[in-house]
């Protein structure tokens, strides 16, 4: 006989969601998500940010070292009324002692969101595949949705004017990195023009495009893959990304050789994308690499707006995926368990 859970955070796994990829979600979806990113970004600009994660927790999972990533998903959970626990492998025995399922079930019986920054994608996946509450991609090998999300809220914040997110045109100048595949899914589910603006040796995989070209059908975007700089012109945004990430020390020489200095991004290349392109990156940004450190501080640079959104992203993710599950007890709930309690220790 299987005895029922006694966890406080025992989800209907019929209802239950993770945010390991945007392609998981409708455009509505991710829209949704982007109209309750702005409610709290006001709320906050007004010291007002309801507490809709009070009482609750996000285990944050890092197999990376991050800066942005764990800043942001913990501040959001305090400024919610939660609570954020850093886990690093030194802290938890992930897929070493025990087993990705094991941990899974284990952290969903004490925590009400699980993060994971991990190397592979099969390691969230896992996660969430075991896991009785929601888990959010952090970042993986092939993806990093969060940032996606606090991306396309930064695109909505300075559209031209005239324009919707349709409209745009984006260009990614640079490797085949996780930021680029998000992106990539994303613009093109929201019927952007993308462009993917690399060396032939480094060019997104086929199963990106095959992503990318379904998205379009669907949203009447358009997808360029070309190793031609010059295709930047006319585009509204330049995005940028490291040219090797970790794992890649062995092939850094040939990368940096390839990449520079065709694909950096530099003034010239922004005057050739035009007068009102913007630009765009995830950070960190090796200046003098992929970007010029005078691209990174021109009027049109949106970073540090980019970097910030990054709050503003996980703030929503963590109302978003739990705020059916939340429940606020009346005053004579929290007053009777306070008195009854109250009675027992009085007596000891």
């Amino acid at each position: 006989m299987r005895l029922p859970s006694s966890s406080a955070t025992e989800l209907n796994k019929l209802n239950l969601r993770h945010f390991l990829k945007t392609q998981d979600f409708t455009k509505q979806e991710l829209e949704e998500i982007l109209e309750l990113m702005a409610m709290l970004k006001q709320a906050r600009r007004d010291n007002a940010v309801p507490q809709l994660f009070k009482g609750k927790s996000v285990a944050m999972i890092f197999e990376q070292p991050s800066t942005r990533t764990r800043v942001s998903f913990e501040t959001a959970a305090t400024i919610l009324g939660g609570h954020a626990l850093f886990l690093s492998p030194k802290d938890i025995h992930l897929g070493a002692k025990e087993s990705l399922e094991d941990t899974g079930r284990v952290l969903s019986r004490m925590v009400d969101v699980i993060m994971a920054r991990v190397d592979e994608h099969d390691t969230v996946a896992g996660l969430a595949k075991n896991a009785s509450v929601p888990v959010i991609n952090g970042l993986c090998d092939w993806l990093h949705p969060t940032q996606i999300m606090a991306d396309l809220f930064t695109m909505k914040e300075h559209l031209p004017e005239g324009k919707a997110l349709s409209d745009l045109t984006v260009a990614f100048v640079g490797d085949a990195t996780n930021v680029a595949s998000s992106l990539m899914f994303a613009c093109t589910k929201f019927g952007m023009t993308f462009k993917h603006i690399c060396p032939e040796r480094f060019k997104a995989p086929q199963k990106w495009v095959d992503i990318a070209l379904g998205n379009c059908e669907t949203s009447g975007g358009k997808l360029v893959i070309t190793d031609n700089t010059d295709e930047v012109a006319g585009c509204d945004i330049i995005v940028a990304d490291s040219f090797y990430w970790f794992g890649q020390e062995e092939e850094k020489e040939i990368r940096l050789s390839t990449f520079i200095p065709e694909y950096v991004v530099t003034e010239d290349m922004m005057a050739k994308a035009g007068p009102n392109a913007m630009f765009m990156h995830c950070l960190p940004a090796n200046d003098q690499r992929e970007c010029t450190r005078g691209v990174m501080e021109a009027d049109n640079s949106l970073i540090f707006d980019e970097a910030e959104n990054r709050l503003t992203a996980q703030m929503a993710l963590l109302v978003y995926f739990t705020h059916k599950d939340m429940t606020i007890p009346t005053p004579e709930v929290e007053a009777a368990h306070k008195e009854k309690i109250d009675r027992f220790l009085s007596a000891l």
